[in-house]
């Protein structure tokens, strides 16, 4: 599989607000929390159709492949409008509703866009970020194909491309 390279580092996360899989407030996630292997970071709103029928359901599906081979994980509501229904409650509910162990953030900035969609460019919901384990960001975009990713991993043909 090849992923395309767009030679940014990842930019450390600066989200302020972070539930840990079980739904306790946390310290706010550093990339390093995630782990030395590859890195997922999947960006949501609650109100969003696609992540529903789309981005949820591709992240479950590489969470429940790919966290045994080292991948870390991360979900970040990134509101950018609708703040009044997009709000940190909704974290919690989409931990349950997905079956998701794994640390939820919410990342609203007032005036601005969040902070995650400025460090990264991200275009909106459902979002999805992928860092290699040397630190380079090598997807940034709307539908991961979860798929075509689990195959590569586990057949251990992940190509990076320019």
């Amino acid at each position: 599989m090849s992923i395309g390279i767009n030679h940014q580092k990842a930019p450390e996360l600066r989200v302020p607000y972070w539930i840990d899989g079980k739904g306790n407030k946390t310290k706010p996630l550093s990339l390093s929390d995630l782990g030395k292997g590859y890195q997922i970071i999947y960006c949501f709103q609650s109100w969003c159709p696609g992540c529903h029928s789309r981005g949820f359901p591709t992240l479950k599906k590489l969470v429940d492949n790919l966290s045994d081979k080292g991948f870390g994980f991360a979900v970040v509501q990134t509101v950018f409008e609708g703040a009044d229904q997009n709000t940190p409650d909704m974290l919690r509910e989409m931990q349950i509703k997905y079956d998701l162990n794994i640390p939820f953030g919410h990342d609203q900035n007032d005036g601005s866009y969040p902070s995650v969609m400025e460090d990264y460019r991200s275009g909106g919901t459902p979002w999805f970020i992928l860092i290699d384990p040397n630190g380079g960001v090598v997807f940034n975009d709307f539908g991961l194909d979860a798929d075509k990713l689990i195959d590569a991993i586990s057949s251990d043909d992940v190509t990076m491309t320019a």
